[in-house]
């Protein structure tokens, strides 16, 4: 019968997310109006991506799939696992394409191995850190195993980076980020291009992040900069804070002409802000608990808890979360929001 869905108002979570639900549960799915709020909608090239690599693994019949196209139909045969390997042919974010895939682990019995050139560490997505670093820590927390490898890092404009994505056949354990335990440590992560080496910019990434940790005794256990090849130039450093039963992780990328300095605080005051949550939270697991994930994070987190049920406490309930419980819903899964907790049953 399938199942359609309106993707006027949730940009390409919502196709995301329905191609992988499309490929776990068998279900054919329409998706229309697609990035219809945008002033450019339609698939573009990261869009595409995912799109083909969805199809790919699944063995599906699509439909609409070019760019610009407004409507997507994925009719899924069986899924597979094997190598596959797409190229976005802009800077748009191999991660994102990731993401599509992440989830299918649930319904193949060999290793998926997805190979992306694209931007690893680019606007409007997770960079290629924050997948290693944080998104996969999580995902292993629910029984989903995966690991990146990074080949080439790719910025904006030109991309050209590629990366890839081994899911492991696996099962959905129950959700469970009610509470973040005992810190820790903080990990500081930054890469520079090679362009920038001169002006040991990774360098002064991890510095700045680190003074501004240091000055509220926020205990830095690791750090990481690095000078990479990459057809642009560019720069993304990542403040990743390690607890007991969760991870939650910080981004930000450099800028032209924004010094290293500011890039590099910046990263940190959005950590310190959810450490902050926690050191005048009145008692953990109250009504007033602190955020247990960041707000990315409880976006990723949508599907593992529509497989197998649980609760999410994110930094924010944002309109992407709601969106993405939506399309959960049209699937046949009960994912919804109470007092500002994710829940599913």
């Amino acid at each position: 019968m399938g199942v359609t869905i309106d993707g006027s108002v949730g940009g390409g979570q919502i196709l995301r997310s329905a191609l992988s639900l499309a490929a776990i549960t068998g279900d054919a799915v329409t998706v229309e109006d697609v990035r219809g709020d945008r002033p450019n909608p339609g698939l573009k090239h990261q869009h595409l991506a995912c799109v083909d690599a969805a199809a790919e693994v699944c063995d599906a019949d699509v439909d609409g799939a070019e760019l610009g196209s407004e409507t997507v139909v994925l009719d899924p045969g069986e899924p597979a696992g094997g190598t596959v390997a797409v190229d976005v042919g802009t800077a748009g974010a191999a991660t994102l394409v990731f993401e599509t895939v992440l989830p299918l682990g649930v319904v193949v019995d060999d290793p998926i191995e997805l190979t992306v050139t694209g931007g690893t560490d680019v606007a409007w997505s997770p960079t290629v850190d924050y997948y290693r670093h944080v998104r996969l820590p999580l995902a292993d927390r629910v029984g989903w195993r995966a690991s990146v490898d990074v080949s080439r890092h790719g910025f904006y404009p030109r991309g050209g980076g590629e990366a890839t994505l081994r899911v492991e056949p696996e099962t959905t354990a129950r959700v469970a980020f009610d509470a973040r335990g005992a810190f820790e440590g903080a990990r500081v992560e930054a890469v520079a291009s090679r362009d920038l080496a001169d002006a040991d910019v990774a360098e002064r990434l991890v510095d700045a992040a680190v003074d501004e940790l240091d000055a509220e005794n926020v205990d830095v256990t690791a750090t990481n900069p690095r000078t990479v090849e990459s057809p642009s130039t560019g720069a993304s450093v990542l403040v990743a804070l390690a607890y007991e039963h969760t991870v939650a992780g910080f981004s930000a990328l450099g800028e032209p002409g924004k010094p290293a300095e500011d890039v590099g605080a910046d990263a940190a005051a959005d950590a310190l802000a959810f450490v902050e949550q926690e050191r005048t939270s009145p008692h953990a697991g109250g009504p007033r608990a602190p955020p247990v994930v960041d707000a990315y994070a409880a976006d990723q987190l949508v599907l593992p808890l529509a497989l197998a049920g649980g609760r999410v406490r994110p930094a924010a309930v944002t309109d992407h979360v709601r969106t993405n419980c939506a399309v959960a819903r049209e699937f046949g899964y009960d994912v919804h929001v109470e007092d500002g907790v994710l829940v599913g049953e």
